[in-house]
């Protein structure tokens, strides 16, 4: 308790606001897990996914990493993906970017970033894939901010590629893979029109 001492405070008026107001609410969140939704998105500290949706705890389970990526050798993330599509049939996959991201922008960066390299070259994938597009912007914001949007349409495609989502779609379970961006700086979501329901509708798919 001599370290952090003031988050556990915070953490007991928190738990203390929500009995006020719900009384049985943990008791029931003991009980189940039971979301629809699986959220996968950045690490940064401005993005947090319950609230900016508006849901509380129980209601969304979430997987978050630099940039959101869902690269195909992150036993992580797919563990995640597998539980959430397998054991808790969750209905939605979300995969929400965010304008600004300092992962989409180091990745687009020269400099040498030392470890995280190696995970970012997963985006220079995505910009080599676009690089005709990206360069035809006028400035480096417009460049970066639609770089966030299409590395978030490429982790859909991942995430609709794997063999978890496509058995899932094979045995017949309801399931839709989302592509959405957040801005920092209003709070606002951006539905960026990619939503797959099915194999034949994966982003880059002949």
């Amino acid at each position: 308790m001599r370290v952090l001492k003031n988050l556990f405070e915070q953490n007991r008026k928190w738990a203390e606001k929500v009995k006020e107001s719900d009384p049985d609410f943990f008791r029931k969140l003991s009980r189940q897990q039971n979301p629809e939704y699986l959220w996968i998105g950045c690490s940064d500290s401005r993005v947090p996914s319950n609230q900016i949706v508006g849901m509380l705890p129980g209601e969304i389970f979430v997987h978050r990493n630099i940039a959101n990526l869902v690269v195909p050798s992150d036993l992580n993330c797919l563990s995640v993906i597998q539980y959430a599509v397998e054991v808790l049939k969750i209905k939605h996959i979300i995969v929400c970017g965010h304008y600004g991201c300092g992962g989409v922008k180091a990745a687009m960066e020269k400099d040498e970033h030392g470890l995280i390299d190696n995970w970012l070259h997963h985006i220079r994938d995505v910009y080599r894939a676009h690089n005709t597009e990206i360069d035809a912007l006028e400035n480096d914001s417009s460049k970066l901010d639609k770089m966030c949007e299409l590395n978030v349409i490429e982790q859909v495609a991942n995430v609709c590629n794997t063999t978890i989502v496509r058995n899932a779609w094979k045995s017949g379970q309801e399931l839709s893979v989302h592509g959405w961006i957040y801005s920092i700086e209003n709070g606002i979501l951006q539905d960026l029109d990619v939503c797959v329901t099915g194999i034949d509708e994966i982003p880059g798919q002949k």
